[in-house]
């Protein structure tokens, strides 16, 4: 180990403080531009760069192989980078004053000096008031032990009862969704338990029943709404079964019970060496993501950003932002010119077994809370030409200013949603509107994607919407459209069968124009609502009865989005994409 008091020959000395995701990439960036300098990175566990997003793939059985999960070894980035990295060191205090650390190990404790210092601690797990949670069969899913600890157990389950295992995942989030689709993977019966009303909270509540849908498909209880109040053996071995008791009253039998509830920033440290935090508790950053002392930088989930579209500060823990952040704090660190920090999308994306859920920018709950004006537009459009075989439906949501800047957007579908929400993301990077996006020339050939692609459909829907072409109702506005309005469902009688509003006027689209007498009766000086089962069809009715004088307007996403947001409803007709409804818009 290098002295305390040893500045050696070499250049200055930039010690960083935690690895992994930001560290690592701050310490590695740092070595490329500076040869010179002496790097030290003190890492608290015994691992100082590993994979922690592909934990829950391990536990599946995905990744075979645990080790694959270690990106790099202390030996290793010695050997590569010529960095001195030091595991089972723990930082706990800073001396701005006299710019050092204290370092605390198994063996020693010692101080270690500083020219600039980047801390990288991340976050910690939030602990939530449950009774129980230090029992061995509760368990977390962040990190190397944990995972050990998780597919031991996993493991044990499987060799003595095969199928027969019970779990319970407490908070349905990314990590607790993924976890869910391990355990289930390995063979349990899980239990999903979420204390808002709807999976993933990030998603729009409209979207999460597809979500819901494919869990309980696949075998797993939801108990949504509520919250886990305790966790207790149910014999005498504390190593054994347990009993997961609900704010409900419900209590869900377990041999394994993962809590993954969300994190908080790991700023004591920066705290307890007197740097400006935020209100969330991050570190607060300039745009070089140098803290309020002019020799520390910060980087990753403990550091303070801000949100592109609301302009919201505070922590996003995210890994693809953590590794940029460290680039740009080695650049500052070394004096180079640096990427000043641009405000964070929160761009991320779950696997629901066969489902995938992305999101980027802002959700309308989101937008709704910060009180920003905005317009919704919902498609379905199929993820490759509808003509080619296989076409799945990606359900799409985006939300537009009324200057027409794209705000935020959402899908969920089988296939094609990371590649429409990697383009809007880009999009919304860079001020993009819906005039924008109905322009972007985007790959096309029948198996990839469509001449009218999802991404152009969003624009040229938004351009009818924000243009006063086409004029929306919303699933939201259901109940005052059924008592003020004439509901007309413009589906063919068949898809009306299987599935309506009682009270709904049926003309299939292509006979709107021949029957308008019979609308204008039936609507009785009421403005007319019009659906179909995407949005499609009634666009085109809409602009028939506008044309013929009526207050028409279509509803947003069809009844595909009104089933899905309105889950009373008691039945759901299912279409799969039309190639005809590619050109009609």
């Amino acid at each position: 180990m290098v002295p305390a008091s040893a500045q050696g020959a070499a250049g200055r000395r930039i010690v960083i403080v935690g690895g992994v995701a930001g560290g690592m990439s701050a310490a590695a960036r740092a070595r490329r531009l500076d040869e010179h300098a002496q790097i030290v990175v003190l890492e608290q566990s015994a691992y100082v760069s590993f994979a922690n997003c592909g934990l829950p793939y391990q536990l599946a059985g995905e990744i075979t192989r645990r080790d694959d999960l270690l990106l790099h070894t202390p030996d290793s980035l010695a050997a590569a980078l010529a960095l001195d990295v030091r595991t089972g060191s723990r930082v706990t205090a800073v001396d701005r004053a006299a710019r050092t650390v204290t370092v605390r190990t198994a063996e020693q404790e010692y101080q270690l000096a500083y020219d600039a210092l980047l801390l990288a601690p991340g976050a910690v797990a939030v602990r939530p008031p449950i009774e129980g949670l230090d029992l061995p069969a509760v368990h977390a899913l962040r990190t190397i032990p944990d995972l050990d600890a998780l597919r031991a157990r996993v493991d044990r389950l499987a060799a003595a009862a095969p199928g027969a295992g019970r779990a319970v995942v407490v908070g349905a989030g990314f990590i607790g969704l993924e976890a869910v689709e391990a355990l289930v993977t390995r063979g349990l019966q899980v239990d999903l338990v979420e204390l808002a009303d709807h999976v993933l909270p990030p998603l729009d509540a409209e979207l999460a029943p597809l979500l819901a849908d494919e869990l309980t498909a696949h075998g797993v209880g939801l108990h949504l709404g509520v919250s886990a109040r305790s966790v207790a053996p149910t014999g005498p071995d504390d190593d054994g079964p347990v009993a997961v008791t609900l704010s409900d009253g419900t209590v869900l039998d377990a041999d394994v019970v993962v809590v993954n509830v969300g994190v908080r920033p790991a700023s004591d440290l920066a705290r307890e060496a007197g740097l400006e935090l935020g209100t969330a508790g991050a570190i607060r950053v300039d745009a070089d993501q140098r803290t309020s002392d002019p020799h520390i930088w910060a980087v990753g989930d403990a550091v303070e950003v801000t949100h592109a579209v609301t302009g919201a500060v505070g922590p996003v823990p995210l890994a693809g932002p953590a590794n940029r952040q460290g680039r740009r704090a080695a650049d500052a660190m070394v004096g180079r010119r640096t990427t000043p920090q641009a405000p964070v999308l929160g761009t991320a994306i779950v696997r629901v077994f066969g489902l995938t859920a992305a999101v980027t920018g802002a959700s309308q709950a989101t937008l709704t809370r910060a009180g920003i004006a905005h317009e919704v537009v919902r498609i379905h459009p199929g993820h490759h030409a509808g003509y080619y075989p296989g076409a799945e439906q990606v359900h799409l949501v985006a939300s537009f200013a009324p200057d027409g800047r794209l705000l935020g957007a959402q899908g969920v579908g089988r296939a094609g949603v990371d590649k429409r929400i990697d383009v809007l993301a880009t999009a919304l990077r860079a001020g993009m509107s819906a005039d924008d996006l109905a322009e972007l020339e985007l790959a096309y050939a029948p198996p990839f994607g469509s001449a009218k692609d999802a991404v152009n459909m969003l624009g040229f829907v938004a351009q009818n919407v924000l243009d006063g072409v086409l004029p929306q109702w919303h699933p939201a506005d259901l109940d005052a459209a059924r008592a003020d309005t004439l509901v007309l469902d413009v589906r063919s009688a068949a898809e009306y069968d299987r599935g309506h509003l009682p009270e709904a006027l049926n003309i299939p689209h292509t006979q709107v124009r021949e029957r308008l007498e019979e609308v204008r009766e039936a609507a009785a000086g009421r403005p007319v609502s019009v659906h179909c089962q995407s949005g499609v069809r009634s666009y085109l009715a809409t602009r028939v009865l506008i044309a013929a004088g009526f207050d028409a307007r279509n509803l947003s996403g069809g009844w595909l989005s009104l089933a899905s947001a309105r889950p009373d409803l008691s039945t759901l007709a299912r279409t799969t994409p039309r190639s005809q409804e590619e050109v009609l818009v």
